[in-house]
């Protein structure tokens, strides 16, 4: 039988560490070994007992959790799952956090945060477990029964045999989780202003994916914001699902837009990579590329498997550029992906798939 993660708890809030303490210890696969109420404490647990992975609070006394990090990531990385409160303050924060080199995200209320953690806890320890087999680099480089796994069926029924034909408008559809912040940065930073539309999911709570398009927006060359209901699809322009939401891709003749929905979690995550997926399937087909990236978990595997029988050239991050060599793995394994390639590969790849389609 494997190890336990060895996790501690960072957080200057008794109840949220006693909460989480809890969820922990109902997973046989996690295994608390300690807590502190703020970082100078938690440096002092560290040099006794190291820990797999650091649950850590944003705001703290005597040291704030960013300061932490970076403190963490420069001198010996363990891998970081920040605890950030559900604010847009909190989100520009954390988006910082994920630049440091935290893996994971979880968003945490300010009010009623004991009740939040306790109906998260399958999320949670996903985190915690995806954490665990992060690659971390230094920041100079840079059991309980599960709640049911709904597929996209829940929020989209399964494509029938519609006319599909090639237009002129393309599109990209990307989906990223586990590292993907700094993946997605990678290869947008990458496309020319006269990319092709790109819609992209990346597993983030809500609030947060807004801070994270206009981090995107001032960095790239193509212009990048959170997707709205209705939004068209145009060339230089990727919109990027907001959390919480489902995003679909819909075609009205030959123009492209974006259904944003709520709906059931699917794989466990809202947004999901395989609703996004599925409907590129459904309504773009021949004209769209599918795009992959590290992330623990199999969202978007049977999704990247639609997309390829309609028609589209589908893409993956291989494992050596990944922080999680989990979702494009699933990918791969199921037989949906055309090429496997590095991260700094992708956008060429994807501009060479565009320009050779038109």
């Amino acid at each position: 039988m494997a190890k336990p993660i060895r996790v501690l708890i960072v957080d200057d809030s008794a109840v949220v560490r006693q909460a989480l303490t809890e969820v922990f210890a109902a997973d046989p696969a996690i295994e608390v070994i300690g807590t502190a109420s703020d970082p100078l404490i938690a440096a002092d647990k560290i040099r006794k007992e190291r820990p797999d992975v650091i649950t850590l609070d944003v705001e703290m006394p005597r040291m704030d959790g960013l300061s932490f990090l970076k403190q963490i990531m420069a001198q010996d990385p363990i891998p970081v799952v920040m605890c950030s409160s559900l604010t847009e303050q909190g989100a520009e924060v954390t988006m910082r956090a994920l630049q440091y080199g935290a893996v994971e995200v979880i968003n945490k209320p300010k009010m009623g945060a004991k009740q939040f953690l306790e109906e998260s806890r399958v999320l949670i320890c996903d985190a915690v477990k995806a954490a665990s087999r992060a690659r971390v680099r230094r920041l100079s480089s840079l059991v309980n029964e599960p709640e049911p796994k709904l597929t996209a069926d829940a929020v989209l029924s399964q494509p029938k045999r519609t006319e599909n034909f090639r237009t002129t408008e393309k599109i990209i559809a990307v989906g990223a989780s586990t590292g993907g912040t700094e993946a997605l940065r990678v290869f947008l930073q990458g496309l020319p202003y006269d990319a092709p539309g790109i819609v992209i999911v990346q597993h983030m709570p809500q609030y947060f994916t807004a801070a994270f398009a206009r981090r995107l927006n001032g960095i790239c060359r193509i212009a990048v914001k959170e997707a709205q209901d209705g939004d068209t699809v145009l060339p230089g322009r990727a919109l990027v699902a907001p959390g919480n939401m489902h995003m679909l891709l819909k075609r009205s003749g030959t123009r492209y837009y974006v259904q944003i929905k709520e709906g059931p979690l699917v794989c466990r995550h809202r947004p999901s990579v395989d609703v996004l997926f599925r409907s590129a399937a459904r309504y773009a087909g021949i004209n769209a590329t599918g795009i992959i990236m590290t992330g623990m978990g199999d969202d978007g595997a049977r999704g990247m498997l639609e997309m390829k029988n309609a028609g589209a050239v589908n893409l993956a991050q291989d494992e050596e550029s990944c922080v999680v060599f989990g979702m494009p793995h699933e990918a791969i394994k199921l037989g949906g992906v055309s090429k496997v390639l590095p991260l700094e590969r992708l956008a060429d790849e994807a501009m060479m798939i565009y320009r050779r389609q038109n």
